[in-house]
Parts: C-alpha cells; sequence; structure tokens
C-alpha cells in the first residue's frame, strides 16, 4: 500500500473538561479524496487546525510525508504544500482575483513584506498565479475585483490560492458551506479533479458531495472517530447511522 502523505497518530486536544480531539488516526493517501464527517460541534474545525498548524496538539503527532511537523508553525507547513481553504472566505476582497493569487504565490516563497506593486511586475509570480487561476476556470476573471465574484467564484479562487502552494495536500472546511445547486456541481467537479494534483482532506455537510467523492470517509462524534471506511462500508454502518446519520437500529 502507497504510503499516505498525511498520517495523524493519536492526536488529543483539550480544552478544560471538553475533549475536542480523542486520540484521532487518520491518514490521507495520495490520489485520494478522504472525507471528515461528523456533527457540529463534534471537533472537525479543532482537528483541522491541528494538522494546518493553528493548534498545537496536547499528545500525538502530524506526520505530512513522513516527516513530523508537529512542532511547526502553519507558514512553515504551508511551505511544505499544504494548502488549505477555510470555512469563512480568507481573500482580500478589495483586490483583484490575479492580486490575490499572486499574493498566494508571494506565500508559498516566504517573501510576504515585498512591496505589492514591485510583486505584480513578477513574470515568474504571474505565471504561476495565472496557471492556478486557469486550472479553477477563473482565468476570464482575472481583472475583476473579488468582491464582485459570487461566491461559488470566491470558493474557487481559494482553491486557485492554495494551488499556488504547489501543495502536497489540499485540507478543505467546508468548500460547499453557502453554494447553491448549480455552485455545488461545478465546485464537485473541480475537486474531483484535483485530488490527481494532491489529495484532499475534506470536511464537508453536503452528504451528497460526500458520498458522490469521497475515496474514504472518516466519521467523527464527540472528538472521537467511530469509522473509517468507504462510502459503502460508511453507508451500512450501525453506530454511523445511529450516531450522525440519523437512523434509528431496527428494533
Amino acid at each position: 500500500m502507497t504510503d499516505p502523505i498525511l498520517d495523524i497518530r493519536g492526536v488529543c486536544k483539550a480544552f478544560g473538561a471538553l475533549q475536542a480531539s480523542q486520540d484521532i488516526d487518520l491518514t490521507v493517501r495520495p490520489g485520494e479524496i478522504h472525507a471528515l464527517i461528523g456533527p457540529n460541534g463534534a471537533g472537525k474545525s479543532t482537528l483541522i487546525q491541528q494538522i494546518a498548524g493553528g493548534l498545537r496538539p496536547d499528545a500525538g503527532r502530524v506526520l505530512f510525508d513522513g516527516c513530523d511537523v508537529t512542532s511547526l508553525s502553519t507558514a512553515a507547513r504551508a511551505r511544505l504544500g499544504m494548502g488549505r481553504t477555510f470555512q469563512i472566505s480568507s481573500l482580500a476582497m478589495d483586490y483583484t482575483v490575479l492580486q490575490n493569487a499572486v499574493l498566494g504565490a508571494l506565500g508559498a516563497r516566504g517573501d510576504v513584506f515585498r512591496f505589492f506593486r514591485p510583486v505584480m511586475r513578477d513574470a515568474d509570480l504571474l505565471a504561476q498565479a495565472r496557471v492556478a487561476l486557469t486550472t479553477v476556470g477563473l482565468d476570464e476573471f482575472e481583472a475583476l475585483r473579488t468582491s464582485e465574484l459570487s461566491h461559488g467564484q470566491r470558493r474557487q479562487l481559494e482553491v486557485a490560492v492554495a494551488l499556488t502552494l504547489s501543495p502536497r495536500v489540499f485540507l478543505m472546511d467546508e468548500p460547499m458551506a453557502g453554494l447553491g445547486a448549480e455552485g455545488s456541481r461545478r465546485l464537485m467537479d473541480l475537486l474531483d479533479g484535483l485530488r490527481a494534483e494532491a489529495p484532499i482532506l475534506l470536511i464537508e455537510h453536503d452528504m451528497d458531495a460526500v458520498f458522490a467523492l469521497a475515496d474514504r470517509i472518516s466519521v467523527l462524534v464527540y472528538g472521537q472517530i467511530i469509522a473509517t471506511g468507504t462510502v459503502d462500508e460508511i453507508r451500512a454502518n450501525r453506530d454511523v447511522r445511529t450516531a450522525y446519520l440519523g437512523e434509528e437500529e431496527d428494533a
């Protein structure tokens, strides 16, 4: 079996008496979409923060491409190739689509303090940004102010910004949130194609999207992974049906 790109081992995190992460093991393998699902308050966003570097686990390790990155910062992990999109947009709304993508490419260089105007004349950065915009289908909108994009297009732009990092893995926190049916279909098509470029750890409440996209699914309930498996295995799992999918066990 291929070694995982991302390997979470025994991760624990508590906030006072609340156990947000309890001995969590999770892997993301090359070429796959691994969905993480669970009810609100299950600890999904807390786990993503620990993987991305925003929170330090109380115990356990985060391995990225075989290297222990548990003590590294968010920026250091991003430079190694963790590409993250957020539940709430982190785009610069007053900048153009191209400028946002260039800022992502600049961050990948670790050179975020350069003056912006010279950056926009950097041929390498512009080329990198435009490749990412073309990949997500936003190349025709590069001169548009980001605030003028639709919600779905902003989600596409967030993916483009992540792509400028040349990611080894994507961490995506509810990318379908707030999208209508057409926007969800467009983003699903994009994510389906992205897995060949880098595997995806996907947090998502849209179960139609999860079941359509995921190669594997892990179910998080009260800070614990209660099941991991294929779509069919998760659908057939009684514990999952009772705890999350809301189905009663047969009497």
